[in-house]
């Protein structure tokens, strides 16, 4: 079987994929992240991916590269990781009680047959109404400077989630059951 390479420095990406007993490797991609506004938020994700998985790409001749790339959307508009603070209580407060999409694009390539596939997936969730106290605390406890949005659903965050509605380990950063899916089209079986 070919290797799998994780091009991501996630630990939820990470776990995701030792939680369903995958081998692989990570090799973080590390590009610098440009949007284009001309895009749909998914396509951005999708592009991202794309991007991350292609730079990697050329590390490997016998490989499988698995990319991936999170964001959070709200009316049309996408919020990536906040760079420091006031960033991400701008980010919390603007969505507290209220709904919005985390959206997650993965993209798998195979280095030497060139066969590639991008998906994604959105994930709706209700936030219920959050204090400027509880908003404050939960950042200096957090530091959610590499989440998405501000938040990662599946830790301390939660605790603000009303709803979901869609994938919820797409939510959390990656598919498992797409990518499950998906993989098996390029030859590793998760069962």
């Amino acid at each position: 079987m070919k290797k799998l390479i994780l091009a991501s420095s996630s630990p939820r990406r990470k776990q995701l994929l030792e939680q369903i007993g995958l081998n692989f490797e990570i090799h973080p991609s590390n590009i610098d992240e440009i949007l284009d506004s001309r895009l749909s938020p998914r396509e951005q994700v999708e592009s991202l991916s794309k991007q991350k998985a292609f730079a990697i790409a050329a590390k490997f001749n016998n490989a499988i590269i698995l990319a991936a790339d999170t964001m959070v959307e709200l009316d049309g508009k996408v919020y990536g990781k906040p760079k420091d603070a006031k960033e991400a209580q701008m980010m919390l407060k603007m969505l507290s009680g209220i709904a919005h999409s985390i959206l997650t694009g993965f993209t798998i390539y195979d280095t030497e047959t060139k066969k590639r596939v991008t998906k994604s997936t959105e994930t709706k969730i209700w936030f219920r109404k959050i204090s400027q106290e509880e908003i404050t605390s939960y950042i200096e406890r957090e530091k959610p400077f590499d989440k998405a949005g501000g938040y990662a659903i599946h830790e301390l965050a939660a605790i603000f989630v009303e709803k979901v509605e869609g994938d919820f380990f797409g939510g959390v950063g990656l598919s498992v059951y797409l990518l499950a899916k998906e993989l098996k089209k390029f030859g590793i079986e998760v069962l």
